[in-house]
């Protein structure tokens, strides 16, 4: 893991002290920090880019978490994962599917990325 080499557009997978592993993606960068968001949900996230430990904002609620893995994801499953950020914050309509297919799909392979990466 190397979040000192992280930038803004990269996905990365948070791990939290309950076993929850959220996919975020960044949308800030500077010398010592990182800021990035949740891609299924509204939370954000800010990191030291040293270390890679963080916290995680949810309302008032600040916990810790810090990146587990950086491995950079197939261009096809990236956009996926792009998408599905898009449409979580864009997403008005609540009586549409949330997943379509290609989106189980590519959330699936990041899980088993994750796995492989030995964080379960």
């Amino acid at each position: 893991m190397l979040p000192h080499k992280l930038a803004v557009g990269d996905i990365f997978h948070v791990g939290f002290p309950n076993g929850a592993r959220p996919i975020c993606l960044i949308v800030f960068v500077d010398e010592n920090l990182i800021r990035a968001r949740s891609v299924t949900s509204e939370q954000h996230f800010e990191f030291d880019r040293q270390t890679g430990a963080g916290i995680a904002v949810w309302g008032d609620q600040r916990t810790p978490c810090t990146i587990l893995s950086t491995l950079p994801l197939p261009v096809d499953i990236h956009n996926i994962i792009l998408g599905i950020d898009r449409k979580t914050r864009l997403e008005e309509d609540e009586a549409k599917p949330l997943l379509d297919d290609d989106e189980k799909r590519a959330l699936l392979y990041v899980a088993k990325h994750l796995r492989s990466q030995g964080h379960e």
